[in-house]
């Protein structure tokens, strides 16, 4: 958030205590402040991506005792025109992001071309037998050695998806070192000669977030992931990855491209 923006929530805050709600009209307090909050946000006083003061703030600056203010902000959650992200504070929501998908998806490119920062951050990495369905994606023998690469990835801080990948374990050793040491699956995989690698196929449902996903990706219950399964080949379309991606449903638009 910029400095600009700093100081928008800043004179936005400092309202007189009690200005935007009126007692004794048969209005709960915490819906007059769901109200206020909501008609700021959809005529732009605060825009997407601005962080909201504190619940003691906010509480000041209406008024009221937390309890009620935390009423107002789960029905504005509840809407998703906020979102709380631990350790970062409450948001107004931004659009979601335009996520393309086509011969060339790469996760860094498409979040920054929508002005968003991308990051991400290795998880956890291992070597495990191929099952079935991953044998066949990679056209490995079942049971042979796959590298498992799980990665979280974000934009603006925020997170979007998290990934798990498989490769084949001879063919692409050390990779997961290259991605902990560059933080970017295409540098890691220039690196092994794999950088141009293309989209051979794309697969997309829906389910219910189970407890880790809700957890990494910062979710309240019952909230929906897409789920991408993709296969990614080399210059002669032989296959190097098989990704499994849940996506946050409400931060992407998923976009397949013709």
């Amino acid at each position: 958030m910029s400095d600009t923006d700093d100081s928008a929530v800043t004179a936005w805050s400092e309202a007189e205590p009690g200005d935007d709600v009126a007692r004794g009209t048969g209005v709960a307090l915490w819906k007059q402040i769901a109200e206020r909050i909501e008609a700021d946000i959809v005529e732009g006083r605060l825009a997407p991506g601005m962080r909201l003061p504190t619940e003691m703030e906010l509480a000041e600056r209406f008024g009221v005792n937390r309890h009620t203010l935390r009423r107002a902000l789960a029905m504005l959650t509840e809407r998703r025109l906020i979102e709380a992200t631990p350790g970062r504070g409450t948001f107004v929501k931004e659009p979601p992001i335009r996520y393309p998908i086509g011969p060339r998806t790469r996760f860094s490119e498409i979040v920054a071309r929508e002005g968003r920062a991308p990051s991400g951050r290795l998880i956890g990495s291992r070597i495990e037998p191929a099952s079935a369905e991953i044998a066949e994606a990679l056209h490995l023998p079942m049971g042979a050695d796959v590298l498992r690469v799980d990665l979280l990835r974000e934009a603006d801080g925020v997170p979007i998806t998290i990934a798990s990948h498989w490769y084949d374990a001879e063919r692409c050793r050390d990779l997961d070192l290259l991605l902990a040491a560059t933080g970017s699956v295409t540098r890691a995989l220039e690196t092994l000669g794999l950088g141009d690698y293309r989209r051979l196929e794309t697969r997309i449902t829906a389910r219910p977030a189970d407890e880790e996903e809700r957890r990494r990706l910062s979710l309240p219950a019952g909230r929906v992931v897409m789920v991408v399964e993709s296969i990614n080949g080399d210059a002669q379309r032989r296959p190097i990855q098989y990704t499994r991606a849940r996506f946050c449903s409400d931060r992407v638009q998923l976009i397949v491209k013709n």
